[in-house]
């Protein structure tokens, strides 16, 4: 498993409604290359993303489904990329004062990383998901404070 923690300098609710924007996850997750679809009802429990992942010229489809929501608190997906199997993404936000303790756990599920699951797989993840924290705290610094469309 490869778990991540990140201060974010925004409360959880501002963190959680970057999750809850399904169409936005091409902007923080390293390697999303385009968002395809995302049910409306994303991010309740059995909910689907769609997306466009890659690197160079390589490109695949993964879906993630939503396995576990808890609203501001926890999301956990499964996410789902043949022929590589799947993965567990547990995401748990932590008020930590005014501001979100990002704990992320990164587990493989099926497929050929259950086998090459260790120490250098772990930290490829690691790296990968440390650059994903940092792009998600800083959307949610910069958008820090502002209003939702339609409110206020």
């Amino acid at each position: 498993m490869a778990r991540n923690r990140r201060l974010i300098l925004s409360e959880p609710s501002e963190v959680w409604r970057l999750l809850s924007d399904g169409h936005r996850y091409g902007e923080w997750v390293t390697g999303t290359r385009q968002v395809l679809a995302a049910d409306p009802h994303w991010p309740a429990k059995g909910a689907r993303l769609r997306v466009r992942v890659g690197v160079g010229a390589m490109t695949l489809d993964d879906t993630c489904v939503v396995r576990i929501c808890e609203p501001q608190r926890r999301l956990e997906l499964e996410a789902k990329a043949d022929p590589f199997g799947a993965a567990r993404i547990a995401m748990n936000l932590i008020p930590w004062g005014d501001h979100t303790l990002f704990v992320l756990d990164w587990h493989p599920l099926r497929g050929p990383g259950t086998r090459m699951h260790g120490l250098p797989v772990n930290y490829l993840v690691a790296v990968r998901n440390g650059m994903m924290l940092t792009k998600l705290a800083r959307i949610a610094v910069r958008e820090h404070g502002r209003q939702p469309a339609g409110t206020g």
